[in-house]
């Protein structure tokens, strides 16, 4: 099965503000495995970025300026993400912003049943802990060092990986067999699996316990 990794920067919180799209990131996974297949570009978002979004992703005015319009780019990124499941952490902030530029170029909006919303899953998962994309990195343990600002395609790769984690799958990692073979230029990999056994903090089992009390209507941890 083949679903899109998704992530978006824009200049600015809410489209009620006017704020547009200026980068779009998307990497395609096949069995959960990511392929080379990516959709990458920066756009003009005929409008400044604000102050605060200049300080997340760092992308100025005079650096997007030259840059496509969402409206010379749309058809491409619809074939791309055409007919997969779409995976986004916090899906209402992006689908918004996607939504309102493809409404502006005239195109048809995405469906929420298309959408695979990775903060929903850590929510429910992770009751009264931290839910961030670097909070998750953390929890699964995994590097996300190179992500000194937000990124599209950088964010899109971190999320991938705790996409895996969050639905309970083993991640895959290629284990390379039989070296006379490499010499030879005649590669043979097998895909194996390994899955992290993540033991929850002190405080994230003092969280999740508040959290059912407050929640359920049986009192267990009295």
């Amino acid at each position: 099965m083949k679903e899109i990794v998704l992530d978006t920067e824009t200049t600015g919180l809410s489209v009620r503000d006017g704020h547009r799209i200026v980068e779009i990131g998307c990497i395609e996974l096949d069995n959960l495995v990511p392929t080379s297949n990516r959709f990458h570009c920066y756009l003009n978002p005929e409008r400044k970025v604000s102050e605060q979004a200049l300080k997340v992703h760092g992308y100025s005015d005079e650096f997007l300026s030259n840059k496509k319009k969402f409206s010379e780019i749309a058809d491409d990124f619809i074939k791309f993400i055409k007919d997969k499941k779409i995976i986004i952490h916090n899906a209402e902030f992006d689908i918004s912003h996607i939504n309102n530029e493809l409404q502006i170029a005239g195109k048809e909006k995405i469906t929420n049943s298309n959408i695979i919303d990775t903060l929903d899953i850590a929510r429910n998962k992770f009751p009264g802990s931290q839910i961030s994309l670097d909070a998750l990195c953390k929890r699964f343990r995994i590097d996300n060092s190179k992500r000194e600002k937000h990124t599209a395609l950088i964010d899109c790769e971190l999320l991938s990986k705790v996409y895996i984690n969050l639905i309970d799958q083993k991640e895959p990692s290629l284990n390379f067999q039989n070296q006379d073979t490499l010499n030879n230029k005649n590669l043979k990999t097998n895909v194996s699996y390994f899955k992290k056994v993540i033991t929850p903090s002190i405080e994230e089992v003092k969280n999740h316990k508040a959290y059912l009390k407050s929640n359920l209507k049986k009192n267990f941890f009295s």
